[in-house]
């Protein structure tokens, strides 16, 4: 009996929860209180071993504030082609992690390793009053 491909890529989907919990200094257990997925589901999912509902998916995605159709996979296996859908309400991290993920020129190591690097960047740069204060130091 062939295994059947998942429509949502988990992995992707446990990276993005892990990387803004920690971001945020939140335990499995406050991300259980803000979202109604409990902890061990949450950690099953973060360490790539879970596979969620489309209930839990759908609370997921709201909390980190991306679409559906950013988790899902959905290209038949052996297709690496990704379409990246753009939403105007995502982070700019996210957008352009989603179009690293989906260049063909980069491994997913490459592409990991380049979107962290952007929202260290975009991080230090987009705080309030950054710009003035390159002008400031500039002048």
């Amino acid at each position: 009996m062939a295994q059947s491909k998942s429509l949502v890529n988990t992995v992707e989907l446990g990276r993005a929860i892990r990387r803004k919990r920690e971001e945020a200094g939140l335990s499995l257990r406050d991300v259980a209180n803000e979202t109604g997925v409990s902890a061990s589901t949450l950690s099953r999912i973060e360490n790539g071993t879970g596979k969620p509902d489309a209930d839990n998916i759908a609370r997921l995605t709201g909390w980190l504030e991306v679409p559906i159709e950013r988790v899902m996979s959905g290209q038949p296996e052996g297709d690496e082609s990704k379409a990246v859908v753009y939403f105007p309400q995502e982070p700019t991290p996210s957008i352009v992690e989603a179009h690293l993920r989906a260049d063909r020129n980069l491994t997913p190591e490459t592409a990991q390793a380049l979107s962290e690097l952007f929202r260290v960047a975009y991080a230090q740069f987009s705080q309030p009053g950054a710009t003035d204060r390159e002008r400031n130091r500039r002048k």
